[in-house]
Protein backbone atom coordinates (compact mmCIF):
# COMPACT_ATOMS: atom_id res chain seq x y z
CA UNK A 1 0.00 0.00 0.00
CA UNK A 2 1.74 3.50 -0.96
CA UNK A 3 1.94 6.73 1.19
CA UNK A 4 -1.15 8.17 -0.99
CA UNK A 5 -3.56 5.28 -0.21
CA UNK A 6 -2.82 5.22 3.38
CA UNK A 7 -3.22 9.01 3.68
CA UNK A 8 -6.64 8.69 1.30
CA UNK A 9 -7.41 6.05 3.99
CA UNK A 10 -6.89 8.35 6.92
CA UNK A 11 -8.53 11.53 5.28
CA UNK A 12 -11.95 9.19 4.54
CA UNK A 13 -11.65 7.57 7.99
CA UNK A 14 -11.31 11.27 9.63
CA UNK A 15 -14.14 12.46 7.38
CA UNK A 16 -16.29 9.53 8.47
CA UNK A 17 -15.65 10.26 12.14
CA UNK A 18 -16.51 14.09 11.94
CA UNK A 19 -19.84 12.85 10.05
CA UNK A 20 -20.79 10.26 12.17
CA UNK A 21 -20.29 13.14 15.17
CA UNK A 22 -22.19 15.28 13.68
CA UNK A 23 -24.80 13.39 12.24
CA UNK A 24 -25.39 9.94 14.89
CA UNK A 25 -23.57 11.88 18.48
CA UNK A 26 -25.84 14.88 18.44
CA UNK A 27 -29.35 13.43 17.96
CA UNK A 28 -28.24 10.82 20.80
CA UNK A 29 -27.02 13.34 23.10
CA UNK A 30 -30.38 15.17 22.43
CA UNK A 31 -32.74 12.22 23.18
CA UNK A 32 -30.80 11.63 26.20
CA UNK A 33 -31.37 14.86 27.64
CA UNK A 34 -35.03 15.09 27.01
CA UNK A 35 -35.09 11.80 28.42
CA UNK A 36 -33.08 13.38 32.34
CA UNK A 37 -35.42 16.31 31.27
CA UNK A 38 -38.66 14.09 31.75
CA UNK A 39 -37.32 12.31 34.60
CA UNK A 40 -36.68 15.68 36.48
CA UNK A 41 -40.55 16.64 35.83
CA UNK A 42 -41.45 13.17 37.22
CA UNK A 43 -39.46 13.23 40.12
CA UNK A 44 -40.38 17.14 40.72
CA UNK A 45 -44.35 15.79 40.66
CA UNK A 46 -43.86 12.98 42.61
CA UNK A 47 -42.13 15.69 45.45
CA UNK A 48 -45.00 17.78 45.00
CA UNK A 49 -47.49 15.31 45.65
CA UNK A 50 -45.66 14.77 48.89
CA UNK A 51 -45.97 18.16 50.10
CA UNK A 52 -49.44 18.24 49.02
CA UNK A 53 -49.89 15.58 51.19
CA UNK A 54 -48.41 16.88 53.97
CA UNK A 55 -49.76 20.17 54.23
CA UNK A 56 -53.26 17.94 53.86
CA UNK A 57 -52.36 16.07 57.11
CA UNK A 58 -50.73 19.30 58.55
CA UNK A 59 -54.55 21.05 57.66
CA UNK A 60 -56.31 18.20 59.12
CA UNK A 61 -54.39 18.01 62.13
CA UNK A 62 -55.44 21.94 62.89
CA UNK A 63 -59.12 20.92 62.37
CA UNK A 64 -59.03 18.58 64.41
CA UNK A 65 -57.17 20.59 67.21
CA UNK A 66 -60.42 23.47 67.03
CA UNK A 67 -63.30 20.67 67.27
CA UNK A 68 -65.62 20.26 70.38
CA UNK A 69 -64.18 18.82 73.85
CA UNK A 70 -66.91 16.07 73.33
CA UNK A 71 -65.27 14.64 70.27
CA UNK A 72 -61.92 14.44 71.66
CA UNK A 73 -62.16 10.92 70.88
CA UNK A 74 -63.31 11.18 67.49
CA UNK A 75 -60.31 12.93 66.61
CA UNK A 76 -58.17 11.32 67.72
CA UNK A 77 -58.81 7.98 66.07
CA UNK A 78 -59.18 10.98 63.09
CA UNK A 79 -55.72 11.78 63.64
CA UNK A 80 -54.37 8.44 63.75
CA UNK A 81 -56.25 7.42 60.28
CA UNK A 82 -54.69 10.79 59.18
CA UNK A 83 -51.10 9.82 60.47
CA UNK A 84 -51.38 6.55 58.67
CA UNK A 85 -52.55 7.75 55.28
CA UNK A 86 -49.80 10.53 55.26
CA UNK A 87 -47.17 8.18 56.09
CA UNK A 88 -48.39 6.00 53.03
CA UNK A 89 -48.94 8.64 50.91
CA UNK A 90 -45.45 9.65 51.75
CA UNK A 91 -43.84 6.09 51.06
CA UNK A 92 -45.94 5.90 48.21
CA UNK A 93 -44.31 9.04 46.87
CA UNK A 94 -40.53 7.91 48.14
CA UNK A 95 -41.66 4.23 46.19
CA UNK A 96 -42.38 5.96 43.46
CA UNK A 97 -39.79 8.33 42.82
CA UNK A 98 -37.23 5.51 43.68
CA UNK A 99 -39.12 3.08 40.55
CA UNK A 100 -39.01 6.47 38.37
CA UNK A 101 -35.05 7.09 39.08
CA UNK A 102 -34.66 3.06 38.64
CA UNK A 103 -36.38 3.17 35.23
CA UNK A 104 -34.93 6.17 33.89
CA UNK A 105 -31.55 4.61 34.78
CA UNK A 106 -32.19 1.70 33.01
CA UNK A 107 -33.56 3.38 30.28
CA UNK A 108 -31.17 5.52 29.78
CA UNK A 109 -27.95 2.95 29.72
CA UNK A 110 -30.07 0.70 27.41
CA UNK A 111 -30.44 4.08 24.70
CA UNK A 112 -27.10 4.46 25.35
CA UNK A 113 -26.13 1.45 24.22
CA UNK A 114 -28.50 1.33 21.23
CA UNK A 115 -27.14 4.11 20.21
CA UNK A 116 -23.05 3.41 20.77
CA UNK A 117 -24.00 0.04 19.03
CA UNK A 118 -25.59 1.81 16.42
CA UNK A 119 -23.03 4.10 15.31
CA UNK A 120 -19.95 1.42 15.27
CA UNK A 121 -22.76 -0.67 12.94
CA UNK A 122 -22.86 2.20 10.85
CA UNK A 123 -18.99 3.08 11.12
CA UNK A 124 -18.25 -0.45 9.89
CA UNK A 125 -20.60 -0.35 7.06
CA UNK A 126 -19.14 2.99 5.67
CA UNK A 127 -15.42 1.92 6.48
CA UNK A 128 -16.00 -1.12 4.78
CA UNK A 129 -17.44 0.60 1.44
CA UNK A 130 -14.51 2.77 1.63
CA UNK A 131 -12.32 0.04 1.66
CA UNK A 132 -13.74 -1.57 -1.10
CA UNK A 133 -14.10 1.38 -3.10
CA UNK A 134 -10.04 2.06 -2.15
CA UNK A 135 -9.44 -1.48 -3.24
CA UNK A 136 -11.03 -1.96 -6.42
CA UNK A 137 -12.47 -5.05 -5.58
CA UNK A 138 -15.11 -6.65 -3.52
CA UNK A 139 -13.65 -8.69 -0.31
CA UNK A 140 -14.78 -12.26 0.76
CA UNK A 141 -17.80 -13.09 3.24
CA UNK A 142 -15.04 -13.78 5.58
CA UNK A 143 -12.59 -10.72 4.75
CA UNK A 144 -15.41 -8.84 5.42
CA UNK A 145 -16.76 -9.88 8.73
CA UNK A 146 -12.98 -9.99 9.82
CA UNK A 147 -12.57 -6.27 9.09
CA UNK A 148 -15.75 -5.52 10.72
CA UNK A 149 -14.94 -7.37 13.82
CA UNK A 150 -11.37 -5.79 14.17
CA UNK A 151 -12.78 -2.14 13.38
CA UNK A 152 -15.56 -2.77 16.10
CA UNK A 153 -12.46 -4.04 18.80
CA UNK A 154 -10.59 -1.04 18.03
CA UNK A 155 -13.45 0.91 18.29
CA UNK A 156 -13.94 -0.47 21.94
CA UNK A 157 -10.34 -0.20 23.03
CA UNK A 158 -10.40 3.55 21.77
CA UNK A 159 -13.28 4.19 24.27
CA UNK A 160 -11.27 2.50 26.94
CA UNK A 161 -13.47 -0.50 27.10
CA UNK A 162 -12.60 -4.60 26.05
Amino acid sequence: MSIGDTLILIISFAVLTLLVGHFAWGPVTKMMATRADKIDADIDYAENARKEAAELAAKRQAELKNSQADAVKIVNTAKENGEKQRQELVQAAHNEVATLKANAQQDIAQERTDALNSAKNDVAEISLAIATKILGKELKAEDQQALIDDYIKGLGDANGSH
